[in-house]
């Protein structure tokens, strides 16, 4: 039975006065990597143009979000300082918030280092996609606060002793970040969680249990996100490389929107727009539908 509320309209507020609604149809977060080495499109549009290009791209075939980065998140990935991630980064997000202005896609940074996500909402960025949880650099919750931006808070397992139980391995960390947030003075309006598929959950089993339980953690009371793009558990259920992992990942999108998801961060906007146009429709028609 489907819980309807978890559909309802909620209203949430990004930076530079936008704002999106979450819970009567899935969001989509597109993917635009400015860097040579991420696990799935790596060097594909690590220049200014090819990744202002691949985000108009994905703009156009329906992203609601484009989310930048210039860091590769893979395990073993060269490290990047903030200066080079910056260079990456700017000149990309400076020319869609003109591109775009105050209509179309809004504009995420993936980082989490605070000075990056400063300059990124002065260049134009609406929401703070944080894959460390505001944890690895607690300043950036304090950046997000006064900018009055989205942000996406996400758990990882990296570097630190997990619990055995998925969920309360996910209840324990964004205990710690929400209270970063909460001191900076970010309202939890402007926030979305993800439950970061893939990171430091080593297996497929782990995270097609974080997937059968995802429904658990709308005890947090907050929005979620799903990021299963690609995912290196896709490969091991399906046998397929990274860049052929679209199919899976809209399978997912599907699944985890009737769990109540409302972002999706894709890599193929088309596939997962479709998957989610399905599912939405069959929301809406009252499918399972329970009472509250």
């Amino acid at each position: 039975m489907l819980n309807g509320a978890r559909f309802e309209p909620r209203l949430w507020p990004l930076a530079h006065g936008r704002s999106l609604t979450l819970g009567p149809r899935g969001l989509i977060m597109a993917i635009v990597n400015v860097t040579p080495d991420s696990f799935s499109d790596g060097g594909q549009f690590s220049t200014t143009r090819d990744a202002i290009d691949q985000a108009l791209r994905l703009a156009e075939a329906g992203a609601h979000i484009l989310d930048i980065g210039g860091e590769s998140t893979r395990p073993g990935a060269a490290v990047v300082d903030a200066e080079e991630e910056r260079r990456r980064i700017l000149p990309v997000i400076s020319a869609l918030a003109d591109r775009f202005g105050r209509e179309g896609p809004v504009i995420s940074v993936d980082t989490y280092r605070a000075g990056t996500a400063a300059a990124a909402l002065s260049a134009g960025v609406h929401i703070v996609n944080d894959v460390w949880g505001l944890t690895r650099e607690p300043e950036i919750a304090d950046v997000a606060a006064k900018a009055g931006a989205g942000v996406c808070i996400m758990h990882t397992g990296r570097e630190r002793v997990v619990l055995p139980d998925v969920i309360e391995d996910q209840r324990a960390f964004f205990a710690r970040s929400l209270k970063i947030a909460d001191e900076a003075g970010i309202e939890r309006s402007r926030i979305v969680l993800d439950p970061g598929f893939g990171f430091a959950k080593e297996t497929a089993a782990i995270n097609l249990e974080l997937m059968r339980r995802f429904e658990e953690l709308h005890g947090l009371g907050l929005p979620l996100l799903a990021g299963t793009s690609r995912k290196r558990f896709l490969g091991d259920v399906t046998g397929r490389p990274a860049a052929e992992r679209d199919v899976a990942t809209a399978a997912t999108s599907a699944i985890l929107r009737l769990a109540g998801a409302s972002v999706f961060r894709v890599h193929d906007v088309a596939s997962s727009r479709d998957a989610l146009a399905v599912t939405d429709a069959m929301i809406a028609s009252g499918l399972g539908a329970s009472e509250g």
